[in-house]
């Protein structure tokens, strides 16, 4: 067979690894696929650091990379928005298999490159754009698509999940944690992408769009971080028999047997998950995800979700794809976007709330707090009151309601003279 010929974008800790694999293991890979694998042109910014790759490989035109009708494949690890989609839309306009991990660009832009895939029938595979080397996108696309996905649950972020089991460790601030994680490596100088939630939030969109069949971008994705998490929030989800986790949540919601009249709601925020839960258990660095399905019932995917080695794992699992396809004259799964199923604003979301306050320790306090919560029709489902004086600490811990409702409630508690502050909100899952 002749040559399948690859250009990859970018060299840094995934790209360096992925050309690295794909020099050293090039018999192995052949042998896999039915044809060579050959290395053609490594797009950098800066050659010069880059000694370990043959200098007759490296350009920093990758524009006039991609657009090279004798490349075949091009796998995409420089991350970003611009230039970074014209570059893929070139390659797939004129057929060229697209292979990326680039997960803000797919949850931004995804729409676009699935359309000029289809338009050439060219392949565009993102295994490792969430997860990294856990094997996720390709059974949402093919092993269970024959089956009716109804909640996508997962720790999708290693940083906050480092930082989220170190504070429940060790009892440490957040701060402490952080810089602790940035010490280590976990987390980046500038962390806002993940501690924010953007990054699981771009993951949300696409496990959304994947298991839902409906078009689900980073905008339609309610998004909150782990800024504002406390020892104090910690220490209490403790006491409940929790821990507290960043999770990305994607549910089908509503409708009927034919699923007629369903909507899809996707979000990001901290938790407090019943330690019985499987992603309790989650913990450092690593990822989850739990899927439910109605045939397949509930799976667990688990295992390392960043790191140079473990991504370029799943990139290399999508070019060997993607390198079969084209010897046996194909090509994958394309977008499933039939049922676009509307989305769900996140105060229709059925919540269940933890909320701590600091109030007066005196006759009439709970019953005034009570009252908050029935005028916003939110039914109480435990109360706990410690005092500390002229003041005392108030935990309610409500049943589930629409989460607008629940804000407001919120809201309408911190207006009221007998609370001094609201010290504590987060959302809590599992059983009523």
């Amino acid at each position: 067979m002749s040559p399948i010929r690859v250009a990859v974008l970018g060299a840094g800790t995934v790209g360096g690894q992925v050309v690295r694999l794909l020099r050293e293991q090039s018999a192995e890979l052949t042998a896999r696929i039915g044809a060579p694998l050959e290395l053609v042109g490594v797009a950098v910014r800066r050659p010069q650091r880059h000694t370990d790759i043959p200098a007759d490989l490296l350009t920093t035109d990758a524009a006039a990379l991609v657009a090279r009708e004798d490349v075949d494949i091009v796998v995409e690890v420089i991350g970003g928005i611009t230039p970074t989609k014209d570059l893929l839309l070139t390659a797939l306009r004129r057929g060229a298999g697209v292979v990326t991990a680039n997960k803000a660009l797919l949850a931004e832009e995804g729409p676009e490159l699935y359309e000029a895939a289809d338009a050439s029938g060219a392949d565009l595979y993102f295994e490792a754009a969430v997860a990294g080397a856990i094997p996720l996108i390709r059974p949402l696309r093919e092993s269970l698509a024959g089956d009716r996905i109804s909640r996508i649950m997962g720790i999708v972020n290693g940083t906050t999940n480092y930082i989220l089991s170190a504070m429940t460790a060790t009892g440490d601030s957040y701060e402490y944690a952080l810089k602790e994680a940035t010490r280590l490596g976990y987390a980046e100088a500038d962390p806002t992408a993940d501690v924010d939630g953007f990054d699981a939030a771009a993951k949300a969109a696409i496990l959304a769009s994947l298991g839902f069949h409906t078009r689900v971008g980073a905008a339609d994705v309610h998004r909150e971080g782990i800024s504002g998490v406390s020892a104090a929030d910690i220490a209490a989800a403790t006491e409940i028999g929790c821990v507290v986790k960043l999770l990305a949540i994607c549910e089908r919601v509503g409708g009927d047997a034919t699923g007629a009249g369903a909507s899809v709601s996707a979000r990001v925020h901290p938790v407090m998950l019943p330690k019985s839960h499987p992603l309790a258990g989650v913990d450092g660095a690593y990822n989850a995800v739990y899927v439910e399905a109605e045939s397949a019932g509930r799976l667990m995917f688990y295992g390392p979700g960043a790191g140079g080695a473990p991504t370029a794992s799943a990139v290399l699992g999508d070019l060997v794809a993607v390198a079969r396809n084209r010897v046996a004259g194909g090509h994958g799964p394309r977008e499933s976007a039939y049922a676009d199923l509307p989305i769900q604003p996140m105060g229709e979301v059925p919540a269940r709330y933890h909320i701590s306050l600091d109030v007066h320790d005196r006759a009439g306090v709970l019953a005034e707090v009570a009252n908050a919560f029935a005028d916003a029709g939110v039914s109480i489902s435990t109360v706990r009151q410690e005092g500390t004086g002229r003041d005392a600490e108030l935990v309610v811990v409500t049943h589930s309601a629409p989460d607008a409702a629940l804000a407001g409630t919120v809201t309408r508690l911190s207006e009221l003279d007998v609370v001094h502050r609201v010290t504590s909100v987060m959302r809590v899952m599992g059983e009523q």
